[in-house]
């Protein structure tokens, strides 16, 4: 393998150099590469004698003449000279003896086209490389971009999505350190927090707030970032004595900065450069735009989750006997739905559902009249009739709403019976969707220990008594028994804590909007 300026040369190239030195082996005549500083890079199967001596004349010519004849050690010698980029030149001899005149003019024409044929090969090679090697970095580019792009779920954590950022970053540029600082309120004041990164890298409070303002800085002097190196010049700013190149670029969002993107000491070369700060302020870009669909998200679902309070409120304020009821019923589903889990395949995403499903499972009692919902007394047979469409009121509320459809099995069927004597459609055993079947246990029990207009609230131990009565007639046996060998003195306690302030409770309101986003992902 022939190498030239460090770099072995292309098949193609390696053929010509071979079948010019044989050429010319035939012809009795030797033909040597040398590099700039005097290495042997080839020869052909003519005996050259002292090859140094005749790279030190041919060198001391060639910075005279670029083709000329060279009378040294009793031989006639051309030499050419060729540039293969702006740092590497090569020179090529040919020992001609003593040719004849006119095949001497032919000689030197032959390797002064060789010399420029070899030097436009080794270019083009050079030039093919580069261009491979800018398209592989593209690619690297565009699979990192499509990576962040078709991660970019909004019900996923800040944090995993930028730590992904950086990992991906990381994957594809070689730095001591990289990390992601995102604005955020920390009491009073306005922080920036580091919410991801890998390698090595320093930031603190001061550190960062130092490098947010030199950034801003860069910034307003209309750069797209802030780089700074002790490469060619002393460093703009003075950094730790571990940093010896960084990179910061804004995390922005309508052109406010809510975070940035920073990374220190480039390994596989001396510093960062123009293409470095293109994909910093691509992945940036994502990032910001990532936080900012999150924090919108999360007001969608404030908003519909205020709805859903406004709404299950109301029905519950049209009978002073049932306030609370909704959230309650909501808490005991999501209570039950968690005792399963801990034996059958349930997702936490469905025991979300659930949750939702028990604070609206009465919602169609906003079409029952008020005289049968709010009547001092028992029902008749015909109000009960009434009161009986709820159910099928509800789930048709619901399902008219795009985002609500995987909840209306549990609305319309949680007054279902596991015998069948249930409403509305009298369904039976698996018939009924789980939904149904936990929401059933959890309505029961709160209506048992409320108060009604029509009796007392039942004790918590008697409520139990008649869950176990009904198992296998009310209830299924499956979703009866993983209420009541749960700890129900602590669900109980949870529900007294909660009657007097259902929706002030902190975690409760962070849970329901989590649930919230479960329907509307």
């Amino acid at each position: 393998m022939i190498k030239i300026a460090e770099k072995t040369i292309n098949t193609m190239i390696e053929y010509k150099v071979k079948d010019f030195g044989e050429f010319l082996s035939h012809e009795n005549l030797g033909f040597t590469i040398f590099s700039n500083n005097g290495d042997l890079l080839y020869h052909n199967d003519c005996v050259i004698n002292n090859i140094e001596q005749l790279f030190k004349d041919a060198r001391e010519f060639l910075n005279q003449n670029e083709m000329y004849a060279v009378d040294s050690l009793d031989s006639n010698v051309y030499a050419k000279k060729i540039g293969l980029d702006l740092d590497n030149d090569v020179i090529l001899t040919l020992e001609i003896g003593n040719c004849q005149p006119e095949k001497r003019d032919l000689l030197k024409q032959a390797l002064k086209l060789f010399g420029e044929n070899i030097s436009g090969s080794m270019k083009s090679q050079q030039q093919i490389e580069m261009v491979s090697s800018e398209l592989s970095d593209t690619y690297e580019e565009l699979v990192l971009m499509y990576k962040l792009s078709s991660n970019m779920s909004v019900t996923q954590a800040d944090s995993n999505y930028l730590q992904l950022a950086c990992d991906s970053l990381t994957d594809i540029i070689n730095v001591e350190g990289i990390a992601i600082l995102v604005k955020k309120q920390i009491g009073e004041r306005e922080r920036l927090v580091l919410t991801a990164g890998a390698g090595l890298i320093d930031m603190n409070n001061t550190a960062s707030e130092q490098l947010y303002f030199r950034l801003e800085q860069e910034l307003a002097k209309g750069k797209e970032a802030l780089l700074d190196s002790e490469i060619d010049r002393p460093f703009k700013y003075q950094w730790p004595e571990r940093i010896k190149n960084i990179i910061a670029v804004p995390l922005k969002v309508n052109e406010k900065c809510i975070g940035v993107l920073v990374a220190a000491n480039r390994q596989d070369k001396a510093d960062f450069d123009s293409i470095d700060i293109k994909l910093f302020n691509s992945v940036a870009y994502q990032c910001a735009g990532f936080i900012e669909n999150g924090r919108l998200f999360h007001d969608i679902k404030e908003l519909l989750f205020s709805s859903l309070k406004a709404l299950t409120t109301s029905i519950d304020a049209k009978d002073p006997y049932t306030s609370g009821h909704s959230e309650r019923v909501a808490i005991i589903a999501r209570w039950i739905g968690e005792q399963l889990a801990e034996t059958e395949d349930v997702s936490e995403e469905y025991i979300q559902k659930i949750y939702i499903a028990g604070l609206l499972h009465d919602i169609g009692k906003i079409g029952i009249g008020e005289s049968v919902l709010c009547k001092n007394g028992r029902l008749t047979g015909e109000e009960m009739e009434v009161i009986k469409t709820h159910p099928s009121i509800g789930a048709s509320i619901m399902s008219k709403i795009k985002q609500m459809t995987e909840i209306v099995p549990g609305i319309v069927s949680h007054h279902e019976k596991f015998d069948g004597t249930g409403y509305p459609n009298k369904l039976k055993g698996n018939e009924i969707p789980l939904m149904g079947k936990i929401i059933s246990v959890a309505d029961a029990f709160d209506a048992m220990t409320s108060r009604r207009v029509y009796r007392d609230a039942l004790s918590l131990d008697i409520a139990i008594e008649q869950i176990k009565k009904n198992i296998g007639t009310q209830f299924d046996e499956q979703v009866a028994n993983a209420f009541l060998e749960s700890d129900l003195y602590s669900l109980w306690a949870i529900l007294q804590e909660e009657n007097n302030n259902i929706w002030q409770r902190n975690e409760l309101v962070e849970y329901s909007t989590g649930a919230v986003g479960a329907l509307i992902k």
